[in-house]
């Protein structure tokens, strides 16, 4: 959790210009950064995922409820949770016999609705 705050603020920091390198926004960040970014980026390669990621803007779903709107298995539906879980982009929690699934943090919203935003200009 410690290295993910770091990261976090190197981050900022680099966002805002406020680098330690000389050049400020310039200054590339840590390597180890810029893999996990790319992991990231990877993550949303998947159109399935996608749609997974959109059911879930309108709240908190079943996993049922996410292969209905996505048009797919359930089964197909949990492997791909299982990737969006390992990258922190949806959480769950259990309601007796069933698991609820929602986005992580606004973050995701955010990321999602900048990159339609993206392609239609």
């Amino acid at each position: 959790m410690q290295q993910a705050m770091e990261a976090v603020k190197e981050a900022e920091q680099i966002i805002s210009g406020a680098a330690g390198a000389p050049g400020g926004a310039d200054a590339m960040p840590d390597e180890e950064l810029l893999y996990d970014l790319a992991d990231l980026f990877k993550v949303f390669a998947d159109t399935t995922r996608i749609k997974i990621l959109y059911a879930l803007m309108d709240g908190p779903r079943r996993v049922t409820d996410i292969a209905d709107a996505v048009n797919a298995s359930q089964t197909a539906v949990s492997h791909q949770l299982r990737a969006l879980k390992q990258a922190r982009l949806v959480k769950f929690q259990r309601d007796g016999k069933n698991v609820i699934y929602s986005l992580s943090d606004d973050h995701v919203f955010t990321m999602l609705a900048q990159g339609l935003t993206h392609i239609c200009e």
